[in-house]
């Protein structure tokens, strides 16, 4: 039986033949390649963070405050990084967390299309987001055999809500991830400078364009009143949610539902009392609020408090070594953000799964070298935090 690791294999033997690899493994040459690649404005706008970036900054320097102590004198020749997760048995811990402009990664801007095909040669789902250049059918499809998710941004209108979710699950995605941090934006001072948001240059809206209920309420096609759409979906963006909804929530569906943003135990405590179905500890990555406390950080708390209720985990993930903590830690899925966004922007989906099997390997390699052959010895042994 292969393992993730063995994906260094091939590059090392590649390279006796005198082949490189295409694109970087590490997430910093990563970084610079897609910073080449991308428009100025679609770089800022996934690069930025809230207020001075301090709490995305955060996010991803934390990871080096938790270590972990190796055990020695472990057979993991033989090692297991499947999960369960809503009744699913999948073969990685990671997914693809939703980013709202991952269709314009690409350069014919259709990065939604890109990440899905992405999933399904890999076997890493996908949390689609409202926020995409194609509709979440279309993305459906191209995820074939692999699970996805739906990201729901709740809007106001309680019909185009429900059209939304009723849309995704007549789809196949296996569960709906209700955004909580975003009825708002932050103050984001790259976008701010530049005077750029994406949406209200008509940017990845296909979900709400192509919906009965937003047609309807528009009164005409999109197409033929481009203004008039956007504005209209301005105006029905962003409803401001409260534990009263989620009686009204739970109606929508019979898909599990998950909580995205949830970073205070006493609120996971409430979400599990409100029979949630899964908690999603984030803070956005640091774009939504500068506050300072890095999401990792909370992460055990969280897990703490939610039982036996899978907590799902991002922001600053950038590597495999960031995604064993978090599984040490309790997460029961860890998701990746930018990382497989810039291998998008440098490859396409071929780039994204070289991304996604480079942060597969280096966890799978981390775990052998440190006597976990599972993730349940893994997160028997936990970690240790460091100092500073």
């Amino acid at each position: 039986m292969g393992h993730f690791g063995d994906y260094q294999n091939e590059i090392y033997l590649n390279g006796t033949r005198g082949v490189l690899p295409r694109w970087p493994v590490d997430f910093a040459t990563l970084e610079a390649r897609a910073a080449a690649a991308l428009s100025p404005d679609v770089l800022n706008y996934v690069q930025g963070g809230c207020g001075d970036e301090h709490t995305q900054d955060e996010n991803a320097r934390a990871f080096r405050r938790w270590g972990m102590v190796p055990r020695m004198m472990v057979d993991c020749t033989a090692r297991d990084l499947s999960i369960d997760l809503f009744g699913l048995k999948l073969p990685t811990p990671v997914f693809m967390a939703p980013i709202g402009v991952t269709g314009l990664a690409t350069q014919d801007r259709h990065g939604d299309r890109a990440a899905a095909r992405a999933a399904a040669m890999t076997g890493v789902p996908l949390v689609a987001s409202t926020l995409s250049n194609d509709p979440l059918e279309t993305v459906a499809r191209d995820m074939g055999d692999t699970p996805g998710f739906f990201q729901l941004y709740t809007p106001k209108n309680p019909d185009l809500a429900a059209s939304l979710v009723a849309r995704a699950e007549a789809a196949g995605y296996k569960a709906i991830v209700v955004t909580l941090d975003t009825w708002v934006t932050g103050w984001r001072p790259r976008d701010l400078n530049t005077a750029n948001f994406p949406q209200l240059r008509g940017a990845v809206l296909m979900n709400y364009f192509a919906d009965p209920v937003f047609q309807r309420l528009l009164g005409k096609s999109p197409a033929d009143a481009p203004a008039e759409a956007i504005g209209l979906w301005a105006s029905l963006f962003g409803k401001v949610l409260t534990w009263d909804d989620i009686g009204w929530l739970r109606s929508l569906t019979r898909l599990p539902i998950v909580l995205k943003g949830i970073c205070h135990p006493d609120d996971a405590r409430r979400a599990v009392d409100a029979g949630i179905d899964g908690i999603y500890c984030s803070n956005h990555g640091g774009r939504q609020a500068n506050g300072g406390i890095a999401a990792i950080d909370m992460l055990a708390d969280v897990v703490a408090a939610s039982g036996e209720v899978p907590v799902l985990f991002d922001s600053g993930v950038r590597s495999g070594s960031d995604v064993v903590k978090a599984l040490a830690m309790g997460a029961r899925a860890v998701g990746v953000g930018r990382p497989y966004f810039y291998g998008l922007a440098i490859g396409g989906a071929e780039g994204a799964v070289h991304v996604l099997k480079s942060i597969l390997a280096e966890a799978d390699l981390m775990m052998a070298v440190n006597g976990c052959p599972t993730i349940a010895a893994l997160r028997a042994e936990g970690v240790r935090r460091t100092a500073g």
